[in-house]
């Protein structure tokens, strides 16, 4: 998978994304199947058996594909079947992510020869992605929604654990916008296929993963101090901000008082 930047105004050119390698299309990670077996006391109805489609359905499909793709980041497809294409991945982040300190980014020969810079280094800083920011990814029909995560986590050298953060798919129905988490183990070139090129029907977008609960065993002690700093100074900007608020309230209060003893009885 390559990775290179772009804003949300367009689409950077192919020959960027040759130049910003570092994770090949053509690698998968984690292919962990897991068996589950029926429960013994549980009917279940009759399905029809779905058999994957042919060469023959799939390139129909990339061909149909390629021919509505305006930006000229088409799918290829290879003779064992799967293909390699772009996605574009919004980056929605609302709390900071930590990377290591006092290190320059990561260079092409770094990408290339797998050189991990973070691992230099014990430091640690923290800072807030830009939002709205999106980044173009070539990938492969077989990567997977956590190879993609992290991919882009290595890109921006984070070392938060990957599990922390989750890929959503975006889709408009009825007028609205609609959010969906995707499962790890799914395969969004193959979503971005099934949905056409258009990015107003859908777009990923990589959030914090939201479980509901907290999992604090997962951060270590100088990320967990870390939010205790964030906490206490968004604390007293919460604070100023009142006071302020209401310091004007008193004001506008006390001039009302004057003006109104001043008048005559």
């Amino acid at each position: 998978m390559t990775v290179d930047s772009s804003m949300s105004s367009g689409y950077c050119s192919l020959d960027e994304e040759l130049e910003d390698c570092f994770f090949t299309a053509k690698t998968t990670f984690f292919r962990n199947v897991q068996s589950k077996q029926p429960s013994k006391n549980v009917c279940k109805a009759v399905e029809e058996t779905q058999h994957p489609p042919t060469l023959q359905e799939i390139k129909q499909k990339i061909d149909s594909y390629n021919s509505r793709e305006k930006h000229c980041l088409g799918m290829k497809l290879s003779e064992d079947g799967t293909y390699t294409g772009f996605i574009k991945v919004h980056l929605k982040l609302r709390r900071p992510v930590t990377v290591p300190a006092g290190i320059r980014p990561q260079s092409i020969y770094d990408a290339i020869k797998e050189v991990n810079p973070a691992a230099t280094t014990d430091k640690r800083t923290s800072f807030y992605l830009p939002l709205d920011a999106i980044k173009q990814l070539h990938i492969s029909s077989t990567t997977t929604v956590s190879e993609v995560i992290q991919g882009l986590l290595k890109k921006f050298m984070v070392v938060d654990n990957p599990q922390k953060f989750a890929l959503f798919k975006r889709i408009h129905k009825d007028g609205q916008v609609l959010f969906q988490k995707l499962s790890i183990a799914d395969c969004p070139l193959h979503l971005r296929l099934l949905a056409g090129p258009d990015t107003d029907v859908l777009s990923f977008v990589l959030k914090e993963n939201e479980t509901g609960e907290v999992e604090w065993d997962a951060f270590s002690i100088p990320e967990l101090q870390n939010f205790l700093t964030i906490l206490e100074k968004e604390e007293q900007d919460k604070i100023q901000q009142v006071q302020k608020k209401y310091n004007k309230f008193r004001q506008k209060l006390e001039e009302a008082l004057r003006e109104s003893q001043g008048k005559p009885g």
